[in-house]
């Protein structure tokens, strides 16, 4: 008995993907520090935030085990679960347009979380779990046929539901994600040229009638302050780009090594905990830090795709390339704003950033990534029957 339980240990970490699995604990670790370091510092206020890197360290830890956990266990069994998670998924994220809805703070545009308590939840990263999952399995269940008008639009109403939800929020910065999760996994899946391009000639009138006539002022206001000369001298400007331009000032103000974790001045940046958590790198770590991490976050990424080649079907294909698209549109987007050349979405930059739900929710998404990778070749079984 002795001898068998310890044999499927060594055979699980042996198909354990294990660089994949250290990259991102050792990102999160960093982010737990970036957390400590600001409360130490005082930058973020000790009343509301005096506990977020104990919080950050739990989700870390929690987050680690469920992936571990999902690594061993057949990753078919998860996705044939849909009719439980889905509506599970969307029913909680509709509870933000009830009494339960919270709006973080008075300047956020979106009410996308739900507050129990002293505890808050984001409903939507538990949808990107839910719609990766189930847009895999609707994918791998059209197969070679998806180029057919029928599956097109069943298709394509799949990832308007939850692109709508988080657009009808307010949250635009998670709608884009969710937009490019689907435009990604269906290339994956090999949708036609034939409907491509139709979609790429009328993207210019697409994105005339989305600023003429859908885009509220201040939306358009984001996007008007990256081509001003020096907005901050522009009264009409100003308040839109004080957090890019202090944002600017930070990073650059560690120069090359940075000022270290417990420095006596840090530039201050508001919110610098959440979506401008890169520019406490720049002042921390310098241009150097800054580097690394982005080196770290692109193996993660890069180690995705490859566990996607290696993926023993079409359905752990496309999970892993959902994941990866979700990953790298969110590091695409906060780097962006951080470097003002794109608006402020409120788009946090993955496993650094702080937040709890999102910690968890990036390391169910690396749980299935690693459950494909562990299940690649089809005479692998753990807690399972291969056949």
């Amino acid at each position: 008995m002795i001898k068998t339980v310890f044999g499927a240990l060594l055979q699980y970490f042996r198909k354990l993907d294990k660089p994949l699995f250290i990259a991102v604990c050792g990102v999160s670790m960093f982010s737990v520090t970036l957390m400590y370091s600001l409360v130490q510092n005082e930058i973020v206020s000790l009343q509301h935030h005096g506990s977020m890197y104990k919080l950050q360290f739990i989700c870390l830890c929690g987050g680690a085990v469920i992936a571990l956990i999902m690594s061993a266990l057949d990753y078919h069994k998860f996705t044939k679960l849909w009719f439980l998670y889905v509506p599970a998924a969307v029913g909680l994220t509709l509870l933000t347009f009830t009494s339960l809805g919270y709006r973080p703070s008075e300047s956020a545009d979106d009410i996308g979380w739900i507050k129990f308590g002293p505890t808050t939840l984001q409903p939507s990263e538990v949808l990107k779990i839910a719609f990766i999952m189930s847009f895999a399995l609707h994918l791998s269940k059209v197969g070679d046929k998806i180029n057919h008008i029928g599956h097109v639009i069943m298709l394509c109403l799949h990832g308007a539901v939850p692109t709508l939800i988080v657009v009808a929020q307010g949250d635009d910065g998670t709608a884009l994600v969710f937009f490019f999760m689907f435009v990604c996994m269906m290339f994956a899946a090999g949708i036609s040229w034939k409907y491509i391009l139709p979609c790429l000639i009328a993207a210019p009138v697409a994105i005339w009638v989305l600023w003429e006539e859908i885009m509220l002022p201040h939306q358009k206001m984001r996007f008007l302050v990256l081509f001003q000369e020096d907005p901050m001298n522009d009264p009409e400007f100003a308040a839109i780009a004080y957090q890019q331009y202090w944002g600017k000032l930070a990073l650059g103000s560690g120069q090359l090594f940075g000022k270290g974790l417990f420095a006596d001045e840090y530039v201050a940046v508001p919110y610098v905990q959440n979506d401008f958590i890169f520019t406490y790198v720049g002042q921390c770590f310098g241009f150097l830090g800054c580097v690394a991490l982005l080196a770290v976050l692109s193996f993660i990424c890069l180690k995705i795709v490859i566990d996607s080649r290696i993926a023993k079907d079409d359905l752990g294909k496309f999970m892993c390339i959902g994941v990866f698209s979700m990953i790298f549109i969110h590091c695409i987007l906060n780097l962006g704003m951080v470097l003002g050349v794109m608006p402020v979405i409120g788009v946090p930059l993955p496993f650094v950033s702080q937040g709890g739900t999102s910690m968890a929710s990036m390391f169910v998404c690396i749980g299935l990534v690693m459950s494909v990778y562990s299940h690649s070749e089809k005479n692998y079984r753990l807690f399972y029957d291969a056949n």
